[in-house]
């Protein structure tokens, strides 16, 4: 098993000791019965990859120092009034978190989640809060995937002046980190010419362009109709934002919490495993019969 910065292996196994025995065998007759895995991703389960932390102001701080000095919490910054405000700051944000989720290495707890999606008869179906776009970057097919908050690897134009989005890919922000402010030129609309913002859900954001998460939610809807007996598998999604926590309940199929700080939940929907996910993961694989 290998660990992130910052965990031990002491201290993991030490998490994964408070789990009851009874809760590790409920959660594997789940896994091991299934014919098809909903996977339910919030932020927790990239922090093993080297990704912030955005826990809080403080975590949010940690990571963006010169918001702390701008008096900028993650609500203010993660705007469309932001952008509007002071487009440079905005996108040095956003620009360094893109930049971020490209140089990334998926930690091996999505290797662990695509074997045991690969013996099951219909796979695994993907939902996320997540705008990083880890789960492509492991291996899991794109048509399997729904970003519930959008993705940074898009982008619309800031005035909506066609429904158009458009991927990222040539476009490399140059950040200084120091001031959180974009150097590079501002990306701009290609129909209009004006200010391009990211595809993303932001607080506040009655201007999300939600065409691309729709096609996803069609495709999930449909295969959720193909399976029979479903296990949600919920990694690292917390309360602050429950997108992931609700839908997961949606479904009326057993739930296998995975969450650091708040693993609890009603035994009649499902088990809790306190632990970081890929800890957790790892745990379970090497308790599991799957391939």
């Amino acid at each position: 098993m290998s660990y992130s910065a910052g965990a031990t292996p002491g201290r993991a196994f030490s998490e994964l000791q408070s789990v009851p025995e009874a809760d590790w065998a409920r959660a594997l007759a789940w896994l091991e019965e299934a014919d098809g895995l909903v996977i339910a991703a919030g932020a927790g389960i990239g922090v093993d990859s080297g990704l912030p932390d955005f826990r809080g102001d403080e975590g949010l701080w940690r990571a963006y120092p010169a918001l702390r000095r701008a008096g900028l919490d993650f609500v203010r910054i993660a705007s469309p009034h932001a952008f509007r405000r002071d487009p440079e700051l905005a996108w040095g944000f956003y620009g360094h978190r893109l930049n971020l989720y490209r140089e990334i290495t998926p930690h091996s707890g999505f290797d662990i989640l695509l074997r045991w999606a690969g013996a099951k008869p219909h796979g695994a179906f993907v939902f996320t809060s997540n705008v990083d776009g880890q789960f492509q970057k492991a291996g899991f097919a794109p048509q399997r995937v729904m970003e519930c908050h959008g993705s940074l690897h898009w982008l619309q134009c800031m005035h909506s002046c066609t429904n158009r989005l458009w991927d990222a890919d040539g476009w490399v922000p140059e950040v200084d980190t120091s001031a959180c402010r974009l150097l590079s030129p501002l990306p701009n609309c290609p129909d209009c010419g004006q200010l391009a913002r990211p595809n993303v859900l932001m607080f506040g954001d009655g201007e999300w362009n939600h065409e691309r998460t729709g096609l996803q939610e069609q495709r999930l809807e449909a295969w959720l109709e193909k399976v029979s007996r479903p296990v949600v598998v919920e990694l690292g999604a917390g309360t602050a934002v429950p997108s992931v926590r609700w839908f997961a309940s949606s479904l009326n199929s057993p739930i296998i919490r995975i969450n650091l700080r708040e693993s609890a939940i009603d035994s009649a929907q499902g088990v809790g495993l306190a632990g970081r996910a890929l800890d957790v993961l790892a745990e379970l694989d090497r308790r599991c019969r799957m391939p």
